[in-house]
């Protein structure tokens, strides 16, 4: 192993074990009380399988079969999830082939970012995750179910699955993607027209098409944003089965894939002999592997804050020191856009997810001894899935890439470090997506234009107010502000002043996106300007650096100065109503910070 991944490993096993040995115990207490429903009262019972066939009731009644509680995310105006509508009755099919029983346990909502952005609604992004966890917990909550199955791919979903997941640790869960839409136009041509519409140079229908033929069937969207992430870090944390997480929807292998998954799941309940809970599957080894992964590919800047909440709902203490300093031995294996032009179907053809954690355990970047749901060890995850005369089976994966453009060794990486970078300085922390930025755009020290709404630079970029070189300031966009929404629309314009030559950056106490790239931006700033942060501070035409290569974020003025500068008063209450946005001021006001995982399910 590294040492640096040793090391890091071991600072978090000792800084989490006050809280992970309170929630092992917590999860032993919930494992011994055996099968579940069989605690329930008669009454209780029989509203449970009321709805049942008379086969299913029976085998309810004698509690020796599994029950397996679906929980999804299926709606069918997301593209992502639309494939989800068929799951429910593949997997119920599945797992009666096996003598056990399967029940739709709940639904949870699944919004998009791609959608939203820009709008109102994107204010409700990111609590979205936390709503998710809380309506999955009410799913689980009838204690029915011997083991779950997890139907979610995109941003918030997978994150918010997970917290109520490990919160029922003592079940068996596993979770089941859908995979990605095939290829549409390239990145290139969509990322050109979307720069030229900035400009004022395409029509609204021009770039519609442009946009319909990038995002134009069922399956995830192509890029490797947070949907994509999710589900390479929920592969790589042995919670998916090995190589399922970018088979397109709507093939044989898809659907071979969905059933053996339902299958395994009444393998591995308390009733049978492999009992896999999956408070004994992730562990901090785990939650590491995962970083790794993120960090290897240049994935989404949130899993920042995701992977530190899904983290403490293990009782697992993440920061981003861990983060950074695993940025530091971890290498660049992958180009998939926005960190080049190829999108995650070209990733899956150079190699995929086998090659890629054969790289990573070559590298000793990988704590292989890990639990999984498919057994002991992720050498399970360097193998792929093929349809043998409709047997599914796995096979090695590919020793050298098919597409080093897209996917390279352990030996020849893009980078010798990570996509993510921690910056600090008298602004506090920030996170940014450095495996975008071209090496020349890594250092930008420019004045300071400061806003309060991403439209009203939107705005001075429009009118040529902003042909200079500077850092744009938006600020007012952290979780307690207005629920840290998503600022990915500001990209085609930064970048339009990029191009003619301007010195430009981004510094924010919101968020960016998972496809986030070229313009350097400082993200998920913290503490927030509503939270006291020094944001609050800057003023127009204020010096600011940021160095990426050096990992530093600051306002160039006298500490004195800045001490004496008062806050100007912002009023958000224009933000706080509408589109639903009054449903969730509770949960404003119980956010932790972006390096806390930005979460208002924990109260400590």
């Amino acid at each position: 192993m590294n040492p640096i991944v040793e090391n890091v490993t071991q600072a978090i096993i000792e800084r989490s074990r006050t809280l992970r040995t309170q929630y092992l115990a917590d999860m032993k207490r919930a494992e011994l009380k055996g099968p579940h429903r069989g605690s329930l009262s008669c009454g209780n019972l029989a509203h449970g399988f009321a709805a049942c066939q008379p086969q299913e009731k029976q085998a309810l009644k004698l509690m020796d079969e599994a029950n397996i509680g679906i929980v999804s995310s299926y709606n069918d105006m997301l593209s992502a999830h639309k494939p989800y509508e068929d799951y429910p009755n593949i997997i119920r099919q599945a797992v009666v082939e096996m003598g056990s029983i399967a029940q739709f346990a709940g639904g949870v909502p699944a919004m998009c970012d791609g959608v939203t952005q820009g709008q109102d609604g994107m204010e409700l992004s990111l609590f979205s995750r936390d709503n998710i966890a809380q309506g999955a917990a009410i799913a689980l909550s009838h204690n029915m179910f011997d083991a779950a199955v997890f139907l979610g791919i995109c941003d918030k979903i997978v994150p918010g699955l997970l917290i109520a997941a490990l919160r029922f640790g003592h079940l068996p869960s596993l979770f089941i993607p859908a995979g990605p839409m095939h290829s549409g136009i390239t990145n290139a041509e969509k990322a050109a027209v979307r720069q030229r519409y900035a400009k004022g140079e395409a029509t609204r229908d021009e770039l519609l098409e442009a946009e319909s033929a990038s995002y134009h069937s069922a399956g995830t969207c192509t890029f490797y944003g947070t949907a994509n992430s999710n589900q390479l870090l929920v592969e790589m944390m042995g919670l998916q089965l090995p190589g399922s997480s970018f088979v397109n929807p709507g093939t044989p292998l898809r659907e071979a894939l969905t059933r053996y998954a339902a299958q395994l799941t009444t393998k591995i309940t308390a009733l049978g002999k492999d009992y896999r809970p999956i408070y004994e599957v992730i562990d901090e080894r785990s939650i590491v592997n995962a970083m790794v992964g993120l960090l290897a590919t240049g994935g989404s800047t949130n899993h920042t804050m995701h992977i530190v909440a899904f983290a403490r709902a293990a009782g697992i203490i993440v920061n981003w020191d861990d983060f950074s300093q695993l940025s530091k031995v971890v290498p660049s294996l992958t180009r998939i856009y926005p960190n080049g032009q190829a999108d995650i179907n070209h990733f899956q053809a150079a190699g995929g997810m086998a090659f890629l954690v054969k790289q990573l355990l070559k590298g000793g970047l990988l704590h292989e001894d890990v639990n999984t749901i498919v057994g002991k060890g992720l050498t399970h995850y360097t193998k792929e899935p093929f349809l043998d005369n409709e047997t599914l089976v796995w096979r090695d994966g590919v020793e050298a890439s098919l597409d080093e453009s897209v996917a390279r060794p352990i030996d020849n990486p893009f980078s010798k470090e990570g996509g993510l970078s921690l910056l600090q300085g008298n602004l506090g922390r920030a996170v940014i997506k450095v495996s975008a930025v071209q090496p020349e755009n890594r250092i930008i020290e420019a004045p300071a234009v400061v806003f309060h709404d991403q439209n009203e630079l939107v705005k001075a970029i429009s009118s040529g107010a902003l042909k200079r070189d500077c850092v744009a300031v938006v600020r007012y966009q952290g979780p307690k502000a207005l629920g840290m929404p998503e600022l990915h629309k500001l990209t085609p314009y930064l970048g339009n002043l990029q191009d003619q030559g301007y010195k430009v950056a981004l510094v924010t106490d919101g968020r960016m996106s998972g496809a986030s790239g070229k313009v350097p931006a400082a993200i998920h700033l913290t503490p927030e300007a509503l939270a006291g942060g020094l944001i609050a501070k800057i003023k127009d035409g204020d010096l600011v650096r940021l160095d990426s290569v050096e990992g530093t974020l600051s306002v160039l003025i006298d500490d004195t100065e800045l001490a004496q500068r008062q806050v100007e008063a912002v009023d958000l209450s224009g933000s706080h109503q509408g589109m639903g946005r009054e449903l969730f001021s509770a949960q404003r006001m119980l956010v932790s910070g972006a390096e806390q995982g930005a979460c208002s399910l924990f109260n400590d």
